[in-house]
């Protein structure tokens, strides 16, 4: 393969995992009940915040400061994703071919 084409192979990758590519970022997962997704925020959030309190206290061995404190940062960011989920997921609509259709006895 010429030197050109593997330029050229690269240029459109980067293009494809670029801020640009609007395509990449829009991505389209399973409607999750909004009660499971404030569950999962509070865990999330709340488990982080003791993650780093614990850290940042004199109980931690001084050779786990680092890691619990990264630990408790990835809590909070997986917070931040629900929180995400949260505001933008849009309520999944019923399948109008699975309603039962009324019979018209009298």
């Amino acid at each position: 393969m010429l030197p050109e084409a593997n330029f050229i192979f690269f240029l459109k990758i980067a293009y494809y995992l670029s801020i640009y590519n609007i395509d990449f970022m829009i991505f389209d997962m399973r409607y999750i009940a909004p009660i499971k997704v404030k569950v999962l925020m509070v865990m999330f959030y709340a488990i982080g915040i003791v993650g780093i309190i614990v850290a940042l206290s004199e109980i931690t061995p001084p050779s786990m400061k680092i890691m619990v404190t990264f630990m408790g940062i990835i809590n909070i960011g997986m917070g931040a994703f629900f929180t995400f989920l949260f505001l933008t997921q849009i309520q999944a609509q019923p399948d109008k071919r699975k309603k039962k259709k009324k019979s018209k006895s009298d």
